[in-house]
């Protein structure tokens, strides 16, 4: 099997309903796309039998773990401090309008947010090594 140079990671908070978790690794997963761009996530039109095209889709595992908001937090610290990208999501962009959600966290010491989760992208090893602790989602 082939290795990878990068790794993609999501690290969904434990504790928050799966439904609003859902909702916040749409929004993580379409900025992290934006950001990084397709060649680098190995997006791939993967073809059926019958000629019908699954567009976009990625070669790279995609690994979902599970932690609280601190520990999501402190992830998050290190994945500036190691130059990792990532996309993060906050307690404060839900509920009321898009505007409302920025003001909100405009308003809100990031000691006080609750994190619903993050996903890193980085060289495999090093996001490895930031994540090695965190359980598998389940």
């Amino acid at each position: 099997m082939e290795k990878f140079k990068n790794k993609l990671v999501a690290v969904l908070n434990k504790s928050i309903e799966s439904g609003k978790l859902m909702n916040a690794l749409a929004h993580m997963c379409i900025g992290l796309g934006a950001h990084i761009g397709k060649e680098e996530l190995r997006l791939t039109d993967y073809m059926d039998a019958d000629g019908g095209s699954h567009p976009f889709i990625s070669e790279l595992p995609f690994i979902i773990l599970s932690e609280n908001s601190n520990k999501i937090r402190k992830l998050r610290g290190e994945a500036i401090a190691n130059n990792i990208i990532f996309n993060d999501f906050t307690d404060t962009m839900t509920v009321g309008t898009y505007q409302e959600q920025i003001e909100r966290t405009k308003q809100v010491k990031d000691e006080n947010l609750i994190y619903y989760g993050i996903v890193l992208f980085g060289e495999w090893d090093k996001v490895s090594e930031l994540t090695r602790k965190f359980s598998l989602w389940r």
